[in-house]
């Protein structure tokens, strides 16, 4: 059985776009995930940040990689989760059916800024016993690579984190493949 899709022609984007015109839809002026806070909200930022400082041993001690990682593409789709996890549950999280608790967004970080946030994020979202989380990674390719740096290494580390269960690529409400959904361990599990 196949399905054909219909594509439409010209006269019906017109219409469409006209029709959008007259109920007075605009454009977004941004297309861009909103965590649900701000990046850098002062006292709590600086104390996780102190506290991340303080708790990371030399790059090559650390829970994540020391740089070594696999290029992905800007659009690439990303997704992992544990061999013992249920197929609806990842299949939910793919899905956007899965409400995301907190949020992280780590544009305008460095990689090893971006990386101590990230670490930090994690622990703190474990022990308030949150379950689902979305990272805001971004698609835009590092000045000095050719392919996207902090998406390349969120993959990484995401893999290589203890407590994640899984992760995918966030619809396109949350980010689309400019985010990720990550769903963490339950505590004592």
């Amino acid at each position: 059985m196949t399905r054909h899709r219909h594509l439409p022609s010209d006269d019906d984007i017109s219409a469409f776009r006209d029709a959008l015109k007259t109920a007075g839809v605009r454009r977004i002026a941004t297309n861009q995930a909103d965590p649900g806070k701000p990046k850098r909200d002062g006292k709590a930022h600086e104390a996780r940040r102190n506290a991340a400082v303080e708790n990371s041993a030399p790059q090559s001690n650390g829970r994540t990689s020391d740089g070594r990682v696999e290029a992905v593409r800007p659009s690439e789709y990303l997704e992992f989760s544990v061999p013992d996890l249920p197929w609806r549950t990842f299949s939910q999280l793919k899905r956007g059916q899965t409400a995301w608790q907190a949020g992280l967004d780590l544009h305008g970080y460095t990689l090893e800024e971006a990386r101590a946030e990230l670490e930090s994020f994690l622990r703190d979202s474990a022990g308030q016993g949150l379950r689902c989380v979305l990272v805001v990674h971004g698609k835009a390719w590092g000045t000095t690579s050719d392919f996207p740096v902090l998406k390349s290494h969120t993959n990484t580390w995401l893999r290589e984190w203890p407590g994640v269960l899984a992760f995918c690529s966030a619809i396109d409400l949350d980010g689309g493949t400019g985010a990720v959904y990550i769903l963490l361990r339950k505590r004592g599990h």
